[in-house]
């Protein structure tokens, strides 16, 4: 018999719960707020992977980049601080850019991360290797192969087979939020409170820059703060396929023309 969420939650944070209220969330995932009984809030969310979520936060965290403080974790139950939000991305872009700074400035000693993770039915492989082109060949690109139309797969496999000619050989292993998009970041104040849902790994700081333009739009000064190196617009289609493909593989082929276009965008 499964105990009730709030039973559960009380019983980890050490207090009672005196409500919870469903949340949108990922594909991961369910998320409540849970309403406390010294007036405050928390987040909870259950999953088969909240504790490499948690261990991802503290990597973040420790950073200096701002995350949600882990309350508790037991077993697929992650409880963490409730944080500040409700602002616009647009008041932020300076304060993202120098977040992003503290986040990337923390560099691994090669390319992917500690174990696997996933967005729902889609895995994400991050086996570490030394080679930034083959990590993105191998484990954000010939990983989908399997589960894509043949034409489409054989236009990924001849992409990826032409990775050493288009991106850099060995970019500094930065800490990458991993999933970095408008819905994952909380702002108040004109400030970042929060980098929330990351899928972190170790890998070129320009990919949260391509994830990030995928749905949003960050504006030039954005990108002039993150102060790229050169070339670095030519391999934003690049990187931006591994979510376009995510997204294929999870909602269906309305995201195929996306994928269609960011393919002819790679010269």
């Amino acid at each position: 018999m499964h105990l009730p969420l709030a039973t559960r939650a009380a019983a980890a944070l050490g207090t009672t719960v005196l409500g919870c209220a469903p949340l949108a969330g990922g594909d991961l995932s369910a998320v409540h707020r849970l309403h406390l009984s010294d007036g405050g809030s928390a987040i909870a969310k259950q999953g088969p992977l909240v504790a490499v979520e948690a261990a991802m936060l503290a990597a973040i965290a420790a950073s200096g980049a701002p995350a949600p403080r882990v309350l508790a974790l037991a077993d697929d139950l992650l409880l963490l601080q409730q944080c500040p939000a409700g602002g616009a991305l647009g008041t932020a872009w300076e304060d993202l850019a120098d977040t992003l700074a503290r986040l990337h400035a923390v560099e691994g000693a090669g390319y992917g991360w500690t174990v696997d993770y996933a967005f729902g039915r889609v895995a994400i492989p991050n086996g570490a290797m030394a080679d930034w082109p083959h990590f993105w060949a191998e484990r954000r690109l010939r990983c989908h192969l399997p589960h894509l139309p043949l034409p489409l797969a054989r236009r990924i496999e001849a992409l990826a087979d032409r990775l050493p000619g288009l991106l850099p050989t060995n970019p500094p292993p930065a800490l990458l939020h991993g999933d970095l998009w408008g819905g994952n970041i909380l702002v108040a104040e004109g400030r970042i409170s929060a980098l929330i849902d990351p899928a972190c790994y170790h890998g070129d700081r320009e990919v949260d820059a391509a994830m990030l333009s995928l749905f949003d739009a960050p504006p030039p000064r954005f990108f002039e703060a993150m102060d790229l190196p050169p070339g670095w617009q030519a391999r934003q289609p690049i990187y931006r396929l591994w979510p376009l493909l995510v997204h294929l593989r999870l909602f269906g082929a309305s995201y195929l023309n996306a994928v269609e276009d960011t393919l002819r965008a790679v010269a």
